[in-house]
C-alpha cells in the first residue's frame, strides 16, 4: 500500500501551481531519482553541508508521524551540476531510525541518498509535493548559502516521504536559480522533450518503474 503523504501544510500541494513555468512543473513532479535527472546536464556532485542531530521544522513533524520534538538525524547537502550547485536538499529520518532501519544513510558521505532510495525493493515513497518557500522559512535559508548573487524572492521545494520497514524519511529538495536557468538555455538550444517518469505519484517500491524511467532519462543522447 503505497504512503499517503499528508503534509499537515496547506503550502504543501500535489499538484504546482497554475503559475509555475513548464520546466518548473516538469522537475517539481519528476519521479525517479533527482540525480540522475541531474546528470543529463552534466557532472554532478554532492558535497555535504551538514550533518546532525536537530529537530523537524514546523511543517515536517507531523507528516513524519512524530511528536514536535522528536529527534531527527538531519542530512543537508549540495548537488552541483559541472560546478554549480543547483539543488540545496534536507533530509531528515527519526533519530532511532538514524541508528536502524536507515543507517546507511550515515554513511554515504559524497554519495547520494538516491543509492539507498532507489534500488532497494522493500523502499516506498508517497507522492510529491511541492511549494514554493520565502525567506522566511528556514529551508530558503539552507538554500540560501548554495546561492551566488542576488537571491530571489522565493525557491521553488519539492518533498516525499520514503519509508522502509515502518521507518520514515523525508527528503526536500530545494532548487536554485541555476537550474531554471541552465533549462531555458538548455531549451533554447536543444528543445523540449518528453522525459518517461512516474509523475510523483506514490509507489509500492521505489526500485521499479521511478529507477527505470531515470535510467532511461539518463542516457548519453537522450534530451535532458
Amino acid at each position: 500500500m503505497p504512503i499517503r503523504f499528508d503534509a499537515a501544510d496547506a503550502h504543501w500541494r500535489v499538484a504546482p501551481l497554475p503559475g509555475f513555468s513548464p520546466d518548473q512543473k516538469d522537475w517539481l513532479t519528476r519521479g525517479g531519482s533527482l540525480t540522475a535527472h541531474l546528470r543529463t546536464l552534466g557532472a554532478v556532485t554532492v558535497r555535504v553541508a551538514r550533518e546532525a542531530v536537530s529537530l523537524p521544522l514546523d511543517d515536517e513533524y507531523a507528516a513524519l508521524g512524530i511528536a514536535p520534538r522528536t529527534p531527527v538525524w538531519v542530512r543537508e547537502v549540495a548537488l552541483s551540476v559541472d560546478g554549480t550547485p543547483f539543488v540545496a536538499a534536507h533530509s531528515i529520518v527519526p533519530l532511532a531510525a538514524s541508528a536502524g532501519v536507515w543507517q546507511a544513510m550515515r554513511r554515504l558521505r559524497t554519495r547520494p541518498l538516491a543509492e539507498l532510495l532507489y534500488s532497494d525493493s522493500s523502499v516506498s515513497r508517497s507522492s510529491l509535493v511541492s511549494r514554493r518557500v520565502t525567506a522566511r522559512h528556514p529551508l530558503y535559508r539552507m538554500a540560501a548559502r548554495e546561492m551566488n548573487g542576488a537571491q530571489p524572492r522565493a525557491l521553488f521545494a519539492r518533498r516525499s516521504v520514503f519509508e522502509r520497514d515502518g521507518a520514515p524519511l523525508m527528503v526536500t529538495e530545494c532548487m536554485l536559480p541555476a537550474l531554471w536557468a541552465c533549462l531555458a538555455t538548455h531549451d533554447r538550444e536543444h528543445g523540449s522533450a518528453h522525459v518517461p517518469r512516474d509523475h510523483g505519484q506514490a509507489l509500492d517500491h521505489t526500485a521499479s518503474r521511478a529507477d527505470a524511467n531515470a535510467k532511461r532519462a539518463a542516457r548519453p543522447g537522450d534530451a535532458r
